[in-house]
């Protein structure tokens, strides 16, 4: 089966965020062995695929695993799917998927970018546990909780250099979401070409930190529109690795754009 490394929200090798993507000719192997390719890729997400019969709500079913569980949203992965799709002759223009959120839409243009149609994440203010603060290292100015299908702690911190300078405990970080944490700030110079910086950290799925966490970004987009009055906006995300994610939200919908490039693709050599 052929096997794709390719990151996303970047149009440069080696930026971004990566993702093993997997295109299959039939149903969807027995999870167990989903699981272990997974942990065999070791990146934050690999996405696997599978056509489904003509005239349904969806033309392809996706699904999403870590190195340690399935997840039930994966905004990267997705571009990186809809990329090899694109890019194989496989599919073009507007695709859908069925996915344990609901169906999800990409739609590839003719310049190689990648439009994903999500839905838009609700925001719960919460008290801020102290911990939270002394595990990032940093004073937190706001704590919100996001819906079910993400899972995430969006945490506000006072600046952009702050987010970047960031060293957490992520041991300490366990156990307060869900899913992770997503620590979220304003540009210092909007000129730079983005309007927000955000990390993301996933200790208790095995990923301390992703690079370009796309579905943190329905949540993103609603948080930084209150403040802004804005409804389009560009994401800056990452540490060490960073990439690009431009949001346009849509009331119960949110629109996420953004390129991919392959940089491997090669062949897995074992079979369910």
């Amino acid at each position: 089966m052929r096997l794709r490394i390719i990151d996303a929200f970047t149009d440069r090798p080696f930026h971004g965020n990566p993702a093993g993507v997997l295109l299959l000719d039939g149903p969807f192997p027995p999870d167990a062995w989903l699981q272990q390719v997974a942990a065999e890729v070791n990146l934050s997400e690999t996405a696997f695929a599978h056509p489904l019969p003509p005239g349904g709500d969806a033309g392809w079913a996706l699904r999403w695993f870590t190195p340690t569980a399935e997840v039930d949203m994966c905004g990267h992965a997705t571009l990186a799917t809809a990329h090899a799709l694109a890019t194989s002759g496989l599919a073009e223009g507007l695709i859908r998927f069925t996915a344990r959120c609901g169906v999800l839409t990409a739609e590839v243009a003719e310049d190689g970018t990648v439009t994903m149609d999500f839905p838009t994440s609700s925001l719960t203010p919460v008290e801020p546990d102290p911990e939270i603060a002394r595990a990032l290292g940093a004073p937190v100015k706001s704590v919100h909780d996001t819906s079910a299908h993400i899972g995430d702690l969006v945490v506000e911190l006072a600046d952009e250099r702050t987010v970047r300078e960031l060293a957490p405990d992520f041991a300490a970080l366990r156990g307060y979401a869900r899913r992770g944490m997503i620590v979220t700030a304003p540009a210092e110079d909007p000129a730079r070409g983005y309007d927000f910086v955000s990390r993301g950290f996933f200790p208790a799925l095995g990923i301390d930190e992703d690079p370009v966490t796309g579905s943190a970004h329905t949540a993103l987009a609603p948080f930084w529109a209150a403040r802004t009055g804005r409804t389009e906006m560009t994401g800056l995300q990452g540490g060490a690795r960073r990439g690009l994610v431009r949001v346009r939200l849509r009331g119960e919908r949110t629109l996420l754009t953004g390129h991919a490039v392959t940089v491997i693709d090669g062949e897995l050599r074992t079979s369910p």
